[in-house]
């Protein structure tokens, strides 16, 4: 007996050492040797190293992010996601730890006095014309991990936990990303306002000056009509920048995970700055520090454990078994050592035959997913590259963009001030400083938009590299 345990212990030593699948191991995705232009290469560092802290300074917008991570739905639900998967691998772990039972029955049998046993009963005379049966005992069962289903079962439970902790990571990416945007967005709402409110105030006195050259017979109908239309326009940009402001407002709230109401807050547009340096890094940190990457990459690990566990169930499987305990047909007898002791050891191996067909497919489909992970993978990656190029090409053409922006609000600034000058001074007619004004309001607007998107556009590119979740 001791010598079979021994050849058995041997044997399946030999077996687990077999591996029924081979694992694809993550690939190299093809990656640029840098962003952006070959002067960028010499620097390495990234931005998306950077804390989100440290990177958006603004103590409001902190305030805003900070609320965020804490209350923000999403985020919470990510958490219970992590939660629940944590708990998923703790028990897979416990797959590997024999099954233990214990069982305590008590039952009667009164069989006919007709039956094989009815007849067996009268004739031993027993006294009875029942069988009574009482058992006691722990049943022990444990499955031979020989092909490797149980360690496989490990790894993606790993795997799925460590995607939920990058999907949490994600998330909170986006979070970043989505109020500092907001935020920025809230601001050239405010900026655009107190704009519509000054060309108001602009255009009322225009209007005042030609309505006394109206009634001094100056001018026709027609000028006060015209400049009437000018201050309409201007005034009702007002109640379009208020409405937008309160959706903005309540955008921002509801990201944080409050109600709707108003943002405090006491920066301006003109106060934000973008960083000097917005480094994107070397390209090939994306993999490493990007969440979404990463967590296609935990999708292989995933899809590799899957092969293997398919694979493995088209071998066939050991189960050892061991009962032992106490058994009488006496309740009085039930607890009399040693007498009443038994024990069943055993072993089975269960080769599926008929199911063949149904678990090869099933591996064949386990196999087609792996590949295409990996696919998936390689696209995740691809989607990371275009968005931190498309963000860095943003950048530097909305500075040029802006640069000339302020050029010509400033040309048309000086304008309006001289076409009032001259109109003062009966040299320019109505319609020259109608025109100058509606130049310079709209050049005014433009300006703070592309500021905005300027700011936003650094944000996004802080995202798409990665950073946000540090």
């Amino acid at each position: 007996m001791k010598n079979n345990i021994i050849s058995l212990a041997f044997i399946l030593l030999i077996l687990s050492a077999c591996k029924v699948s081979k694992d694809i191991e993550t690939p190299k995705p093809a990656l640029p040797d840098h962003f952006g232009s070959a002067a960028a290469a010499s620097d390495t560092s990234s931005i998306a190293d950077i804390s989100w802290k440290n990177f958006f300074t603004d103590p409001v917008l902190q305030k805003l992010i900070d609320s965020a991570i804490a209350k923000n739905y999403d985020m919470q639900i990510a958490l219970k996601n992590m939660e629940a998967s944590q708990l998923l691998f703790k028990q897979v772990k416990w797959n590997n730890v024999p099954q233990v039972d214990l069982n305590v029955t008590a039952n009667t049998n009164r069989p006919s006095n007709n039956s094989l046993t009815g007849l067996s009963l009268s004739q031993y005379n027993i006294g009875t014309n029942h069988i009574e049966d009482y058992s006691a005992n722990v049943a022990v069962s444990w499955e031979a991990d020989i092909w490797g289903k149980i360690h496989n079962q490990s790894k993606a439970a790993l795997a799925a936990y460590l995607q939920t902790v990058e999907a949490k990571k994600a998330i909170q990416t986006t979070l970043v990303s989505n109020i500092s945007q907001g935020y920025y967005n809230l601001l050239m709402l405010d900026a655009q306002l107190d704009i519509a409110h000054k060309n108001v105030l602009l255009n009322d006195s225009t209007l005042r000056i030609i309505r006394l050259q109206y009634d001094a017979g100056q001018v026709t109908s027609l000028a006060v009509q015209q400049a009437e239309a000018q201050e309409q326009t201007a005034a009702q940009l007002v109640p379009q920048f208020e409405q937008n402001i309160s959706i903005q407002e309540n955008a921002l709230r509801i990201l944080t995970g409050e109600l709707p109401g108003r943002v405090e807050r006491t920066a301006i547009l003109d106060q934000m700055v973008t960083p000097a340096n917005v480094s994107a890094g070397l390209p090939a940190n994306l993999v490493s520090r990007r969440p979404d990457v990463k967590s296609a990459e935990l999708a292989l690990v995933t899809a590799n454990a899957n092969v293997g566990i398919n694979k493995a169930a088209m071998y066939p499987v050991l189960n050892i078994t061991a009962t032992g305990g106490v058994n009488s047909f006496k309740a009085s007898n039930w607890f009399n050592m040693p007498a009443s002791l038994f024990g069943i050891v055993a072993g089975g191996i269960a080769q599926p035959l008929l199911e063949h067909k149904k678990l090869k497919t099933q591996y064949d489909v386990a196999q087609v997913e792996r590949e295409k992970t990996v696919l998936q993978f390689r696209q995740s990656v691809l989607n990371a590259v275009g968005e931190v190029s498309d963000a860095m090409v943003k950048i530097e053409k909305l500075k040029q963009q802006q640069n000339i922006a302020a050029s010509r609000v400033n040309t048309l600034q000086h304008a309006t001030a001289n076409a009032n000058l001259l109109f003062k001074n009966g040299i320019a007619n109505y319609l020259e400083v109608i025109t100058a004004q509606s130049n310079v309001l709209q050049g005014e607007l433009e300006l703070a938009s592309i500021k905005s998107e300027e700011l936003s556009a650094v944000a996004e590119l802080y995202r798409s590299l990665g950073g946000g979740w540090k």
